[in-house]
């Protein structure tokens, strides 16, 4: 669904593409189009041009054209200090740009969303006057690139301001109340389109946390244990692909206790059936497991079909677990569950778990490559198709090794000796 917005003046705000990071594919049948006019058609529209209301972000959207096609969109947490601020506004500016450069063409202009919820005792008024010197940052980084900031608003405690617009008949001190959530006719158009608002950033951050409490330090020991654990298999010659076999059959059982088990509704409460169903010192040994680069892979490889339900219930139940000392170890998991939300249409989830993989481990060369993948509009169809090919020439060699490896017995009423092979592959 492509949009195009009219402003006050009818040519000087831009509009939204809510189902589309990328600028918008021309001959869009003119049904299909939505416009909006008004910063406060835009601040509605946001949600659904990013999936989930962004708490604690900066968000750009670029524009293009005289009708104000929304194209390429970015989203980074604000930075808690202000010193910090000119140099964030200069590498979004300038990431958002380029990026859009390389889409296709330069943006005609910038919306800026400024959305942070107050803080204890403080007005969502002074947010937007504390906020006011990162907002003039980020409109002197886009003019420095020659593209101008068309909009600039900051959304807090349920109301909204504008940073370019001194007219107090339209933009009050106090600013304008948001639209309650689902009655514009952006939200309708939106249900038409069949687009979700996932709830809130904070919402699904918290879904792939790190348990606390009691539960997280009864975790870090099962971990230690499953360290230490690994140490004797390899003395005792246990070999690599032994090893990941374990850790993928524990992930398949686990899978299945998971579909066995669905929960009776999805949030927060989903995940806490969820954390019931897993031992810790199951936990810990697939989490170990999926360090080994081959094992993660071949885990990537349960991205569709039934599979891929109970996949993301685990990978995010194994986020959770990892604690403590064990934080880096969430890249592995994290990433995973951002590869099955994006292999399955989710992009807005995938972005945030992969971009939570990287702080995790911002070397971790697999959310590297999804993340810039995702944001780039690729289609992820490529690489489940990589992985599918894969897994065919795997199954073969498990088949010839399972029967290569078969026990003593009776074959056609003969006895016949076990045979052992040589070199065969594992």
């Amino acid at each position: 669904m492509t949009t195009n917005h009219e402003s006050r003046s009818q040519s000087d705000r831009p509009s939204a593409n809510p189902a589309d990071s990328s600028p918008s594919p021309s001959g869009t049948p003119e049904a299909s189009r939505i416009t909006l006019r008004s910063p406060a058609e835009l601040a509605d529209a946001l949600p659904y041009m990013l999936g989930f209301h962004p708490t604690d972000s900066l968000v750009m959207v670029a524009v293009h054209g005289e009708g104000g096609r929304f194209g390429g969109r970015l989203r980074v947490g604000i930075p808690a200090t202000p010193a910090e601020w000119e140099d964030t506004a200069r590498q979004v500016a300038e990431c958002l740009v380029r990026g859009s450069e390389r889409r296709g063409g330069k943006p005609d202009g910038i919306v800026v969303f400024l959305c942070q919820d107050p803080r204890a005792g403080e007005s969502g008024q002074r947010v937007m006057t504390r906020l006011r010197p990162l907002a003039q940052r980020v409109r002197l980084a886009c003019g420095a690139l020659d593209v101008p900031v068309l909009e600039a608003l900051c959304l807090s405690g349920g109301r909204y301001w504008s940073y370019t617009c001194d007219d107090s008949g339209c933009c009050p001190a106090e600013g304008n109340p948001l639209a309650p959530p689902g009655t514009s006719v952006m939200a309708a158009a939106a249900t038409f389109a069949g687009l979700q608002v996932r709830g809130s950033l904070k919402e699904i951050e918290s879904r792939l946390a790190p348990l606390v409490g009691a539960g997280a330090a009864e975790q870090e020991e099962a971990l230690d244990r499953a360290a230490v654990a690994l140490v004797p298999k390899i003395l005792d010659g246990a070999t690599r692909q032994e090893v990941g076999a374990e850790t993928i059959a524990l992930a398949k059982t686990l899978m299945r206790r998971l579909t066995l088990a669905p929960p009776v509704e999805g949030g927060p409460r989903a995940d806490d059936w969820d954390d019931a169903l897993l031992g810790h010192d199951e936990a810990a040994a697939v989490i170990l497991g999926l360090q080994d680069r081959e094992i993660r892979d071949i885990a990537a490889e349960w991205m569709e079909g039934d599979e891929a339900a109970p996949a993301l219930r685990l990978w995010r139940a194994l986020s959770r677990r990892c604690v403590g000392a064990y934080g880096e170890h969430a890249a592995a998991p994290l990433t995973l569950a951002g590869w099955v939300s994006w292999s399955g249409g989710d992009e807005p989830t995938a972005r945030i778990a992969l971009g939570l993989a990287l702080r995790a481990d911002s070397e971790y060369r697999f959310a590297q490559l999804l993340h810039h993948a995702c944001n780039e509009g690729i289609d992820p169809e490529g690489l489940r198709q990589c992985l599918r090919e894969e897994r065919r020439r795997r199954e073969p060699r498990r088949k010839r090794a399972a029967a290569t490896t078969r026990p003593p017995g009776r074959r056609d009423g003969k006895r016949r000796p076990a045979r052992r092979p040589e070199g065969s592959e594992q």
